[in-house]
């Protein structure tokens, strides 16, 4: 009998020691040096461009987020604001700095996806050859718009910029925590993929698309985590993102308790309904269609936020010990003890090869605590799952 449920157990555990393993891939693969690519050296003519920053209520980050892009700009290109429901000075501020603005009010309809939408509908009388995606709260580093729009014209696919949110002066150790998980998950993971080959998510900022495939694209949504979404449904289109890790944006994480758990909750319930509710159609979508792209992007969504994935792995191996301890059946506990070791070892592997500047090993070590406060978040997701899109609160 002892044998039986360790059986059982053992095929509990696997799935979850399969999520480690598709990490520890992804790990490695960032890690290991890769031949520089041809096209990497003659890069291909400048795209005509058009920048698109869907803004609510955002008067306190535009101007910022508009400076970094416009000194970018050439004098064909494009800068539209869309002032989605706002109760601010977002529209002014935009139209001061000499952007083109379209202000959308709908009660009914609210996310960043339709606000994408509403923009991608206007910019039909431009048709501009490449369009990017800013978020408004997003500084972009110098050179990015002319390396994304590049790699999007010459390869035909969405382009994904490295997307980093990084902890403001003086924060505490909660959200530099935070920062490097961000940073494991959008850089190194995605340069990962890249590396072998594969496509990577959207990430919601930072994002360049051909004209021929955003506007033809399914954007308008209420989906919390509208970039997921479309990056998934353009690669069962043939167009899977790539990932550019030469571009950069970057944002600050709010500083405001409330800011920071209604963003949190809005990321990772949207990911996590995401998992349950559509991975398993994809993946047998892209098993039927051979689609290698997909299939890639569906089992890297599988893998749950890094904090989840601990608590999953803890879980696993403090079940199957407890079982070992009294019936002596050790292959489920083999299995929980290989995932925990390999799990710890690639965090640790990521730490060293990409994050040492932004959180110290020793605070590193705390992250267990930081994974506790988070069971109620999970809880959460059982109880009152977050549909809605809500704008996090900043200082």
């Amino acid at each position: 009998m002892a044998v039986l449920f360790d059986l059982l157990l053992t095929l509990l555990i696997l799935p979850i020691a399969l999520l480690v393993v598709i990490f520890a891939i992804e790990v490695l693969a960032a890690v290991l040096p890769t031949p520089k690519r041809e096209h990497e050296d003659s890069p291909g003519t400048r795209p005509s461009i058009a920048i698109l920053v869907p803004a609510h209520n955002e008067e306190k980050n535009l101007f910022a987020t508009l400076e970094s892009v416009k000194s970018q700009l050439w004098t064909v290109d494009h800068l539209l604001v869309v002032a989605d429901n706002c109760a601010d000075g977002t529209a002014g501020i935009a139209a001061d700095f000499g952007a083109e603005v379209i202000e959308r009010h709908d009660s009914e309809q609210q996310g960043k996806g339709y606000a994408l939408d509403f923009g991608i509908r206007h910019l039909e009388r431009y048709r501009p050859d490449v369009v990017i995606v800013i978020d408004a709260d997003c500084i972009v580093e110098p050179g990015s718009i002319d390396r994304l729009a590049i790699a999007c014209a010459d390869s035909g696919r969405p382009v994904q910029a490295l997307n980093l949110m990084c902890a403001p002066e003086g924060a505490g150790l909660k959200l530099r925590i935070a920062e490097f998980a961000w940073l494991v998950k959008n850089r190194v993971r995605a340069l990962g993929l890249r590396k072998l080959g594969l496509p990577c998510q959207l990430m919601g900022t930072g994002m360049a698309f051909p004209w021929a495939t955003i506007s033809k694209a399914k954007v308008a949504s209420g989906n919390i985590v509208e970039d997921l979404e479309l990056g998934l449904s353009l690669a069962q289109q043939g167009v899977p993102p790539m990932f550019c890790p030469e571009a950069k944006v970057s944002s600050i994480f709010p500083t405001s308790s409330d800011g920071v758990n209604s963003q949190r909750t809005r990321w990772e319930h949207g990911h996590l309904g995401m998992i349950i509710q559509q991975a398993p159609g994809l993946f047998v979508s892209a098993l039927k269609s051979r689609n290698l792209g997909l299939m890639a992007l569906v089992l890297d969504m599988s893998v749950p936020p890094l904090a989840l994935l601990l608590l999953m792995v803890l879980g696993a191996g403090g079940a199957s010990g407890v079982f070992w301890l009294f019936s002596g059946a050790a292959v489920s506990a083999t299995v929980a003890g290989s995932a925990i070791v390999i799990l710890f070892f690639f965090v640790l592997l990521a730490w060293r090869r990409f994050a040492r500047d932004v959180i110290s090993l020793r605070d590193l070590a705390y992250a267990p605590v930081y994974m506790l406060q988070k069971v109620p978040l999970y809880l959460k997701y059982l109880i009152k799952r977050e549909t809605n899109w809500i704008r996090s609160r900043r200082d």
